[in-house]
């Protein structure tokens, strides 16, 4: 069980470290689509935000990941194992878009209550983005620990 702790600090702390390199990029994307006039033309340009940030965020948590983390499997090239990676990941990034769907269009815009208490950046840069990285970090430890670590 110490062992497996220790395994979900380190993958908290490159969770975190990725987790930064997503919301930065984030909130960039944010800023230059809503200074350029796109957030006006497509109105959920959040959703691309999203998929930038969590894009570079996915190379940088791989390489990472097996660099600190998980003991790569001897019986998976390294092109598979990326190709898991990457699917695996690509599953996440499908739950992110999803609970952010959910929480800023399905929830946050129809729940006047809501929005008397939390203003829309409140709610689409911090309350639901880390309500959705939290919800996408257990996926990914639970299923690169099933699909791509080297069993004992």
């Amino acid at each position: 069980m110490n062992n497996l702790m220790q395994q979900i600090m380190k993958f908290g702390l490159v969770g975190v470290f990725c987790f930064f390199v997503d919301y930065f990029i984030y909130l960039g994307a944010n800023v230059l689509f809503e200074n350029v006039g796109i957030a006006a033309a497509f109105p959920k340009y959040y959703l691309i935000s999203a998929l930038i940030g969590f894009t570079v965020s996915v190379v940088v948590n791989y390489i990472l990941s097996f660099k600190f983390v998980f003991v790569r499997r001897d019986d998976m090239s390294r092109k598979k194992e990326f190709v898991i990676f990457l699917i695996l990941s690509i599953i996440g990034m499908g739950v992110n878009e999803l609970c952010l769907f959910v929480g800023i269009d399905l929830i946050y815009m129809h729940w006047a209550w809501l929005k008397g208490i939390m203003s829309e950046g409140f709610a689409k840069n911090i309350f639901f983005k880390f309500g959705a990285t939290g919800v996408v970090m257990v996926y990914n430890f639970i299923t690169r620990k099933i699909f791509l670590e080297q069993k004992d």
